[in-house]
């Protein structure tokens, strides 16, 4: 790889890192992904530690954090000890899936809420069914990504 290649390697990694830390999620699981994506793996786990340079509890937490949501998962390599990551077959499916079922809880609480109050507060009542459509609209959007995805 030329210097210019591992700059950019470092770079995207970084940015992984930054892009998931903005999204509330940790900054080294974002360098974590950055770094599956972007290299052929499967790596083991102190290899992960050494290349990210963070402790190998950091990797542990981590590694553990995007294996559930989908994203990763852990193999093992025929005559070596140990547990590797890569990245998962279909990792953008599994994190459409999860947002759906978090946007479903969402869209229940939401209507629940809304069955609950007396129709005179017809304000409430009106943010509450916008917040609904918001969430439907959001559910079928998803469900027709995954449907291109798995196409």
């Amino acid at each position: 790889m030329t210097k210019k290649e591992q700059e950019i390697v470092e770079q995207f990694i970084e940015q992984k890192g930054m892009e998931y830390q903005a999204e509330g999620l940790p900054r080294i699981a974002g360098r974590l992904m950055g770094l599956l994506l972007i290299e052929e793996g499967p790596f083991a786990f102190g290899e992960l530690a050494e290349r990210l340079q963070v402790s190998r509890g950091s990797i542990s937490t981590n590694t553990r954090l995007l294996e559930n949501l989908g994203v990763i998962e852990r193999v093992s390599k025929p005559g070596k000890r140990g547990d590797f990551f890569q990245q998962s077959s279909e990792p953008y499916l599994s994190l459409l899936a999860g947002i759906n079922l978090r946007l479903n809880r969402a869209l229940a609480n939401a209507k629940q809420a809304r069955d609950g109050l007396s129709k005179s507060r017809k304000k409430v009542q009106s943010r509450l069914a916008r917040l609904e459509t918001f969430y439907q609209g959001f559910i079928e959007n998803n469900k027709r990504l995954i449907q291109s995805l798995e196409s």
